[in-house]
């Protein structure tokens, strides 16, 4: 069936209405993959071709002029197909404008920031996905501050990119299991509900050398498989051990 039932074509939508009228049928534009569909569309493209999971969460894009006039055509598909695989969200996270901050391809996953007195912060770029309310779906970013064997107060500026998701992060201990579902009750510190465009600041005073784990998900007010871009700005103001006789 034409995605024009789904009401992509605006010129289309009073004919489909009328007809369905006419020959008393409905069409349910509620349902899970609908709704997928219909949240996959690129605004002025005219098809699109979308890789949609199992538990109809969008994972990849390609607008079909995209694809036309860019030359290797056969082999752009073939990557655009693995990069959706592999959670790269390929077509997807180019609409949001913290996907722009960095020259680096956004990931879904693991990243790794490793802090020390010579390289005392380091920025990321990420992607987060919006689970089942009540649940979590965590794009994780370990942070070793090890190396500040005295402590000192770490602190992560987060922005979130212009997609509709809205964000919540969570610091956790380096070796906390991540929680799955439920309130995270055992992270250290946490930003929610961040919005659209929108920064805030997670902050957090350790005493010793230490690993964390920066838990970045779309919040349970968002809808589900929406994604959004996020940047985090992590850095370490070391705690210096003043000197004998001061």
């Amino acid at each position: 069936m034409p995605n024009s039932e789904l009401g992509r074509v605006p010129s289309l939508r009073e004919p489909i209405a009328k007809r369905r009228k006419r020959e008393n049928t409905t069409f349910d534009t509620s349902h899970a993959l609908a709704q997928a569909i219909m949240r996959g569309w690129k605004k002025g493209s005219p098809a699109d071709s979308l890789v949609i999971s199992p538990e109809f969460e969008l994972m990849g894009r390609q607008p079909v002029n995209d694809l036309l006039f860019s030359g290797n055509t056969s082999e752009r598909y073939l990557m655009f197909l693995q990069e959706s695989l592999t959670g790269k969200l390929p077509g997807l996270v180019e609409d949001t404008s913290a996907a722009e901050i960095l020259n680096s391809d956004p990931v879904l996953g693991t990243m790794y920031v490793v802090l020390n007195n010579t390289h005392s912060s380091q920025e990321v770029l990420g992607v987060f996905r919006t689970p089942e309310s009540g649940y979590q779906d965590y794009t994780v970013v370990n942070i070793d501050a090890t190396a500040f064997e005295n402590g000192g107060t770490l602190t992560i500026d987060i922005s979130v990119g212009h997609a509709e998701a809205a964000g919540s992060f969570d610091l956790f201990d380096g070796d906390t299991e991540l929680p799955t579902r439920g309130t995270p009750e055992e992270a250290l510190a946490s930003a929610w509900g961040v919005q659209s465009g929108e920064t805030q600041k997670i902050t957090y005073i350790f005493e010793r050398g230490q690993s964390f784990q920066l838990g970045a998900t779309g919040d349970w007010f968002s809808k589900k498989g929406d994604i959004n871009a996020f940047r985090a700005n992590i850095s370490v103001e070391s705690e210096v051990e003043e000197a004998p006789g001061h």
